[in-house]
Order: structure tokens, then sequence, then C-alpha cells
């Protein structure tokens, strides 16, 4: 059992979300199995049932009952809401659970007892904190949503702040998973276990960086600070109380004789007539300026993602998580890497086709994409997204996910794959395979 003797990628029709198991093949037929990320913000239109089927099929496809390794790429509800479990332990993260990963893999922020270290332990501990302060403000950014008019305005409110949210049972399991087997809580060049329990196959961790690496993972968050702060600090208790409005306990002021007593008088919930304009644009722009602020969050949190890169019989896998440019900007600086990557044979397309997490500096660099006459090469790369059209962004700013000029880029250059084409109702996985490269160099097989 020394080298696989071939993968098979399934990817699972979760909707808006990313479920992906990766198993390895060795003789004698043996396998060992990774399941990298299971969460859903919105399942596929007549299936609701989705979740747990897709873990019932995780737990039959693991014959001897054991996962290798799990991995969450981040902690957004679109990756990891599966991995929640419910009382009655028949939940789909009781399933899960129930596969005894022998490892649980997730980035150096989840890192329940993070170390303060004699370098950087401040700064380190301030950006995990500041990670969970902003799950609080999330939800009731997510609760909040609905009484905005603006249907769109509330959409986009209500999907990207319940996304953000804490998922307290599936971050609970993830660390007990961990606790009961092996955790790691990896960054860039992090020497993972992962190696060693997939003979065969050498996995390097990519990302995310350590704020000792670079501070870019939290640029967004450092360039809106200003604004951001200057915004939330002084209600930063009332977002935390859901703008409850005092805390319980306090007495209400004494209210003091009016300077004009006979003008007429209005209840704070009453709305003067003089007034309605006003506080429907003040509404309006609370509106923008809270979507501004979730769309913060969002990127803080794709920033942490985990980048993984199997190899294995000469072939290159490659699962970003969300990445984006502020965390794929740490690999793509070191030349090493980038040489690495060149030869990518599968890309797992990150934050399910959105425009800002397939750095074009990073698809420059591969070389394996199609081009002219090689358009029925087998060793044309391969690439992948798992996405659910119209739930996130809009064609009209230019932020629909998936993002229309990168998926007609990936169908052009490459052997591309995405979820939408399954059908909901019939289909909830598909497989990709991917054969060692002497294989596919004899013309033994397709992949």
């Amino acid at each position: 059992m020394e080298t696989p003797i071939g993968a098979t990628l399934r990817t699972y029709h979760v909707g808006f979300g990313d479920c992906f198991l990766l198993s390895f093949r060795y003789d004698g037929g043996l396998e060992r199995h990774v399941l990298i990320d299971f969460g859903s913000t919105q399942t596929p239109p007549g299936k609701p049932d989705v979740m747990m089927e897709t873990a019932r099929d995780i737990q039959a496809r693991v014959k001897d009952g054991e996962l290798t390794a799990v991995v969450a790429t981040h902690r957004h509800r679109d990756h990891i809401s599966g991995f929640a479990t419910s009382s009655k332990r028949d939940g789909t993260g009781d399933l899960i659970r129930a596969c005894n990963p022998k490892l649980v893999i997730q980035p150096w922020t989840e890192d329940p007892d993070l170390p303060t270290d004699a370098t950087a332990p401040a700064e380190h501990k301030s950006f995990r904190l500041a990670l969970m302060d902003l799950h609080a403000v999330s939800f009731n950014v997510a609760r909040e949503a609905g009484a905005y008019k603006d249907l769109g305005l509330a959409e986009q409110l209500s999907f990207l702040g319940e996304n953000n949210l804490a998922n307290k049972s599936a971050v609970d399991n993830l660390i007990g998973m961990g606790k009961a087997a092996q955790a790691e809580y990896v960054y860039a060049g992090f020497a993972t276990a992962l190696s060693k329990l997939l003979p065969g196959v050498t996995v390097s961790v990519l990302g995310p960086p350590t704020l000792e690496q670079t501070t870019k993972i939290k640029k967004q968050r450092s360039k809106d600070e200003a604004e951001f702060w200057h915004f939330w600090q002084p209600t930063v208790q009332a977002v935390r109380l859901g703008f409850a409005g005092p805390e319980p306990g306090s007495q209400p002021k004494d209210d003091p004789q009016p300077a004009f007593p006979h003008a007429p008088r209005y209840s704070p919930s009453e709305n003067p007539p003089q007034m309605r304009w006003f506080r429907r644009k003040m509404r309006e722009m609370r509106g923008t300026e809270l979507l501004e602020l979730v769309r913060i969050l969002d990127k803080v949190l794709n920033n942490t993602s985990v980048i993984l890169l199997f190899e294995f019989a000469g072939r290159k896998l490659l699962f970003p998580g969300d990445a984006q440019i502020e965390n794929w900007s740490y690999c793509l600086d070191d030349s090493e890497i980038c040489e690495k990557l060149k030869e990518v044979d599968l890309y797992k397309v990150g934050h399910h086709g959105s425009l800002n997490a397939t750095p074009t500096s990073l698809w420059k660099l591969f070389t394996r994409k199609r081009a002219g006459e090689n358009g029925d090469d087998p060793g044309v790369m391969k690439t992948i997204v798992s996405t659910l059209a119209g739930k996130h962004g809009h064609p009209e700013d230019g932020t629909e996910v998936p993002r229309t000029t990168l998926v007609s880029e990936l169908a052009k250059s490459s052997d591309f794959y995405t979820t939408q084409r399954m059908e909901p109702v019939s289909d909830f996985f598909h497989d990709i395979e991917i054969l060692p490269a002497a294989t596919l160099r004899s013309g033994q097989g397709a992949a």
C-alpha cells in the first residue's frame, strides 16, 4: 500500500456550500478517505434532506467505518453546518462523528487553546477574539435583516449575516472529534500528519498564513478600520444586545420640563409626519452600512481558509476553501510554491466561483489549461465548483456567484464541472477519477 493506484473526488450537490470526499485507492481494495468541508446555506430546489442523504452516503463510502481525516477549511456555515449534531444524536454531524476520523484539520484561528508564543501572542490572540466578536454582530445583523423593505438588501443582509454565524454545534463537534483522535490547527508551511496517514501522498499546507508570516489576511478589516470602528464602537453593546435599547435593569432618566409645552409631542415609537421621509432615508443608510459591515466580516473569515495541495503519482490536487487574495498572496509571493502550483491537475474553484477567490495571478500560473488543438487531451486540468446561482451577488454590479466571466474562462480553458449540472432530485453527487500520471501517459485512462 505504498502508492495510490488512483483517487476519486466525490462532489456532493449540497446547494450553496461545499462538501467533497477525496478517496485514495490502494492495491488490495484498500482506501483512505478525506472529507473536505460539509456545509450549506441553501439546499438545492426539491432536495430538503440532501444534507442527511450526504452524511449517510459518506458513512456508506467509508467501508471500514473510519475516516482518515476531516478538513474544515473555515467556519462559514456553507462549509461546516453539516457537522452540527442533535440532542437525539441522529444529526448529520453525529453520523460524521461515528466515522471516527483519525485527524481533524482546521485553520490556526480556530484553536481553542491558541498558544501565546513569545513572538506575537497578543496579536494572534486579539485577532482570534475579534473573529469571535464578529459572529455576535452577524447574529444581530441576520435577525434585523427582515425589517428592510428593500427586498434585495434584506436578502443580502440575511444571507451574509447567517453565513457568518458562529455555528456553535458544528464548531463544538469539530473540536470534540479532534480531541478524540488528533487535531491540527494549521498555517502555511505546517507539517501535517495527513501525509503519514495517506501512504504515497504528500500534503502541503499553503494557507492561511499566521500574522507573523503576513498581516495581509486582516487587510480587509484594517483597510476599513477607521470607518468600521467609528461607526460601531459607540454602539458595540447595542449590537451585542440586538439593538434592544437600554440594558436590562437600567433606570430611565427623568423627563425634563419641555421648552415648548404646548407643541405637539410624539413618543419614540411614533413617526411624526415631517420625519417619515428622514427616518426612511436613515434606515436605508443603516441597511447599506450593515451590508458593507457583513461583507467585511465575510472576507475576513474567507481569508482564514485552509489551502491544501495533495500530490500523488505525478498528480496535483488543489483545495483552497474560500481563500481570497489576501490569503493567496502569501504563497503566490513564494517562487518555490508558484513553481509547484504550475502543474496542478485538479482545482477546486474557490468561494463557489466568486470574482475574488481565483486571482488571475494564480490562474495564469496553471500550465495544464486547454489550448487550441489539445482540447481533448486527457491531461488537461480539471476544475470543479460547488455552487448555486442566484443566492449571492448581482450581475448588474458584477458580483454574481458564480461569476459569469470566471465560469466562461473555466469552461474554455479546463475540463470544467459545476454542481449546477446535476438534477437535484435524482443526483446528489458527482465522481471524478484521477489516475496516476504514468497510467495517463500510457493511454490506459482518461483522467
